[in-house]
């Protein structure tokens, strides 16, 4: 465990190495946090209570996914793109006889690398809002407290759907399609665009159920207070549910593919 702690300390430490980048992206998420907070008032003047949510909700809602938006890497990044050419490049049979879990390993980068931009580029565009729009924030420091594990769970969702999305590249060689067609998917299902409350029909229905609304959506109803009680606590399962099943995928998609290496390296 040791080993992974100190991977995930390097990974914070590597993204923090990047002051500008980060200032460039606290500006942008505040930028488009103003943006997406004045449609969603003139959204809500025409319909109160969309979705359940009043209007200060609804605000509070944008700049929690703007405090997310790179946490979570709702359009990938983090360890993607190294792996995948280290895949192409075949430097990855090197990784696979080391004596450290590949999923484990990236994992623990992540997490680091998550936890840097939940703080770098999370709590001033989140500040921000609260300083200039009335803000729905939690009243007890547990909601605080299931909020971040909530968070916390979500990341691990999002590495475990991008780690399949960079072990197809075993297979395509070149996962830029893959990335960006899982991108998109991640833009809409996690409710970066729109609550998936507002989704009509059967449609909020499926969203809700699929492992995108772990990202953002879940985290974003626990912070507003929408989960309490067994629903709190039958969210969280929810996230957590989606994370073992996407991890085990990963892991067993892993070993296919090791087995692959080690046939055509014999």
């Amino acid at each position: 465990m040791s080993l992974y702690a100190a991977v995930a300390v390097s990974g914070f430490r590597r993204h923090s190495t990047y002051r500008v980048a980060t200032a460039a992206g606290i500006f942008t998420n505040t930028v488009f946090g103003l943006i997406m907070a004045y449609t969603y008032i003139a959204l809500w003047d025409q319909r109160p209570h969309l979705g359940g949510y009043d209007q200060s909700m609804a605000i509070t809602y944008v700049w929690i996914g703007q405090a997310l938006f790179i946490t979570v890497a709702v359009m990938g990044g983090g360890f993607q793109d190294e792996l995948i050419e280290r895949i192409r490049s075949g430097d990855v049979a090197i990784d696979l006889y080391r004596p450290a879990d590949l999923q484990a390993w990236w994992l623990a980068s992540d997490l680091g690398r998550a936890a840097f931009h939940l703080i770098g580029r999370g709590i001033v565009p989140m500040l921000f809002g609260a300083l200039f729009f009335d803000l729905t924030l939690p009243g007890s420091p547990l909601t605080w407290v299931f909020s971040l594990v909530s968070v916390a769970i979500g990341v691990v969702v999002s590495f475990a759907l991008r780690y399949l999305v960079v072990l197809s590249a075993f297979w395509l060689m070149d996962g830029g399609g893959v990335t960006t067609i899982s991108g998109l998917a991640t833009m809409f299902f996690s409710g970066m665009l729109l609550p998936l409350n507002v989704f009509p029909g059967t449609l909020g229905e499926v969203a809700r159920l699929l492992p995108w609304s772990a990202l953002l959506q879940v985290p974003a109803d626990i912070f507003l207070g929408v989960h309490t009680g067994f629903g709190l606590v039958r969210a969280l399962a929810f996230q957590a549910g989606w994370a073992v099943v996407l991890l085990g995928a990963g892991r067993g998609l892993q070993a296919v593919a090791t087995r692959k290496v080690v046939v055509q390296g014999g």
